[in-house]
């Protein structure tokens, strides 16, 4: 890399934290700020972004940096804004879909630079130029999002990694989905000092297997496997979970609720439950092993579970689901609570932001504008009589602080670890003072079982990869069971 010039202002920003950190956050702060690359894992809820906000402030301070790129989801640019103004007395120029405005940011003297992660995609020459002038630190928030190496996006920060003299990663889940996804994400940090270089080979060694579920030896040495990557993540990041003590968190208890099909939902759902079958099952067995797969051919299925206008319009009727969720959601807001009922489906979202009206229920989707998904979310947080928000966990899923509620319904839920454990620690962080309840809604004999079961082996794994857990605790958990679930969902004949 080039020597540069450091960079000086006319009128240089405040580098002092308006806020004290806690004393997990200092050590997250120090064991950071004096690496050149590192990750900070924290789960969320635990004020990763005070962390980061902190290590920038002491970049800063000790002229390691001239500017801070921190990259965010779009979703989140209002967010950041506002932890910058919380936290610290800086003032970051954004980088937009607008070339004007941006040729104005990259000519500008400034410390910090906040865009979302399409903006380098397509200010990819500019940003090269602009990485040439000046040192900048970057900052990846919601770090997953770059988890898919053979993606263009993830490409265009493979190649920017090395014009950055520091780089951060953070999320609360590094692994997503599958303990492959650290890889990518290591990757940006590092360019393959860790895992090395091939992906493919990384995946297929840290991939679930069904021959697994028949062979202890296998399964043993993929447990090894697990932990030996959470041994290796431990030199460049640093974590902290709820459970560990340092913070008291409320309690966080579990609802299992079990729903009676509608009749012409069960009449649906048997009809395309029968024809799948026939495409992913040759003589009882699952023709295709890859259960994200699967679940893509599967999502008619648990549309139909979750509300079957989502797959036949001319559906009138009222689907299973909707009477317990009226029930509860009466219960919660009598007691003067809020809740947040989660969908993942745009479509779904509005019409049960509709019937839940009387409970000054406001939808919160992919489909609205930034704008409309930040008033949303000031209403529910500012308004008593707002108590309900009905959302996707695409559009509120990350970065929001919404603990004037302390309970959350999963109307329906896809294989994403990712999207379930985010989505309920939406309430679940620091602020939060009550019991918070997490209500998962099954249809009876449906889909909904199996992804119950694939969601808890991934949480699982995850726990290991990321060393919340050690390989006897998961050997003591982990059955791979969501195989023999989904043969024999596809194969019940009472539904």
């Amino acid at each position: 890399m080039p020597e540069t010039t450091p960079l000086r202002l006319r009128v240089e920003p405040r580098l002092d934290a308006k806020l004290v950190a806690f004393p997990y956050q200092e050590e997250a702060i120090e064991f950071v700020a004096k690496r050149q690359y590192a990750a900070i894992f924290h789960e969320q809820g635990l004020g990763k972004t005070k962390i980061a906000v902190d290590v920038m402030l002491r970049w800063l301070r000790d002229r390691e940096v001239d500017t801070i790129l921190v990259i965010t989801k779009k979703s989140l640019i209002a967010n950041w804004k506002r932890e910058f103004a919380i936290h610290s007395h800086l003032r970051p120029l954004v980088l937009t879909e607008s070339g004007r405005n941006n040729y104005y940011t990259f000519t500008t003297g400034t410390r910090i630079v906040l865009a979302h992660f399409e903006v380098a995609k397509k200010e990819l020459k500019r940003l090269k130029v602009w990485l040439t002038t000046r040192r900048v630190g970057v900052v990846i928030d919601e770090a997953a999002k770059i988890k898919n190496p053979k993606a263009s996006l993830t490409q265009v920060y493979f190649e920017l990694a090395p014009l950055f003299v520091k780089r951060v990663i953070m999320t609360g889940t590094p692994v997503a989905n599958r303990p492959f996804d650290v890889w990518s994400q290591i990757f940006f940090l590092d360019q393959g000092a860790l895992f090395g270089h091939d992906f493919d080979a990384f995946k297929a060694a840290h991939d679930f297997d069904q021959a697994y579920a028949h062979d202890p030896a296998a399964f043993e040495a993929y447990q090894q496997r697990l932990a030996s990557v959470s041994q290796r993540l431990k030199e460049i990041s640093i974590r902290e979970t709820k459970s560990g003590g340092r913070i008291a968190l409320p309690e966080k208890e579990f609802v299992r609720l079990v729903a009676d099909w509608e009749p012409e939902q069960m009449e649906l759902y048997r009809r395309v439950r029968d024809d799948l079958r026939l495409v992913v099952m040759r003589d009882g067995q699952l023709v295709q092993e890859d259960q994200e797969s699967i679940l893509k051919r599967l999502l008619r299925l648990v549309q139909i579970a979750s509300n079957p206008m989502l797959v036949d319009q001319g559906y009138s009727a009222t689907p299973g689901k909707v009477q317990p969720l009226l029930e509860l959601v009466h219960d919660i807001t009598k007691r003067g609570e809020k809740v947040i009922v989660w969908t993942s489906f745009n479509q779904n979202a509005e019409y049960l932001g509709k019937l839940l009206r009387r409970y000054g229920a406001n939808a919160l989707h992919g489909k609205l504008p930034i704008d409309r998904r930040n008033n949303v979310v000031r209403w529910f947080m500012e308004n008593p009589e707002d108590r309900v928000l009905v959302a996707t966990p695409g559009a509120a899923k990350e970065g929001l602080t919404l603990t004037v509620a302390n309970h959350v319904v999963f109307f329906d839920r896809t294989y994403s670890l990712d999207d379930y454990l985010q989505a309920q620690d939406r309430i679940h962080r620091i602020s939060q003072t009550r019991t918070c309840y997490v209500y998962n809604m099954i249809m009876r004999d449906s889909v909904d079982e199996w992804i119950e079961s694939l969601i808890e082996e991934k949480r699982l794994a995850a726990l290991l990869t990321q060393g919340d857990i050690d390989a006897k605790t998961y050997a003591e958990s982990a059955t791979l069971s969501f195989f023999e679930i989904l043969q024999g969902i596809l194969r019940h004949s009472g539904v």
